[in-house]
């Protein structure tokens, strides 16, 4: 197959996941910077992908609205993995490399925060890699996060693609390129080894230098 671009998600991708401590850590902070000192476990769970339904009910909890406590939960998600970044324990995978070879323009569709992409992409020098879009920190933002296609149309429509590829690491990923009628790669990196995406992909790989073989 002849494709015209490359889209790639970001963490589970690119860049190794956040850790469950550093994001644990986030939600505690954001909750205390909003006068909650103690929230629920269930709470700290369901903050870390909460819908827009969930995160009002939560703010509705604590006699909060949704706004300040999303505010928060952004700038501590924001700032943690900035310093997990910095600190080296936030890394590019190594077959990262692998696509300087890709003759396509390369783009970057992520859940993450718009700031924290831009974070990766200055920190670890990812060039070539135009646009990069990440999610809004606002409660709209939530309702563009994939599956909804919304910022992988955005980077279609920029790059001026007719046929990309979208490459993920989860579900979430399949079903938006599936709603972009785009295909889509999965890369089973070693914390997925027993998951298995539905909707299907066009493809599954182990690697990036796969990938690049794909193409």
């Amino acid at each position: 197959m002849s494709y015209d671009a490359v889209i790639f998600d970001n963490d589970g991708v690119l860049t190794t996941p956040t850790s469950r401590e550093a994001r644990n850590r986030a939600m505690r902070e954001a909750f205390a910077s909003v006068g909650i000192a103690d929230p629920p476990e269930a709470h700290l769970e369901t903050l870390v992908r909460p819908d827009v339904p969930a995160l009002r009910a939560i703010a509705a909890a604590h006699d909060l609205s949704a706004e300040p406590l999303w505010e928060a939960r952004e700038r501590a998600a924001i700032e943690a993995q900035v310093e997990e970044i910095r600190a080296g324990r936030k890394v590019l995978y190594d077959d990262v490399d692998a696509l300087a070879a890709l003759e396509q323009p390369r783009a970057i569709v992520s859940n993450n925060q718009h700031e924290t992409i831009g974070e990766i992409v200055s920190h670890f020098g990812l060039e070539g890699f135009d646009p990069w879009y990440g999610r809004e920190p606002t409660v709209k933002g939530i309702e563009r996060k994939k599956p909804t296609p919304y910022y992988l149309e955005r980077a279609i429509a920029d790059l001026d693609a007719r046929n990309p590829l979208y490459v993920g690491d989860s579900w979430i990923d399949v079903a938006a390129a599936d709603a972009c009628g785009i295909d889509s790669a999965f890369v089973r990196r070693p914390h997925r080894k027993s998951y298995e995406p539905e909707p299907e992909p066009t493809y599954e790989i182990d690697s990036l230098e796969a990938l690049v073989d794909l193409v």
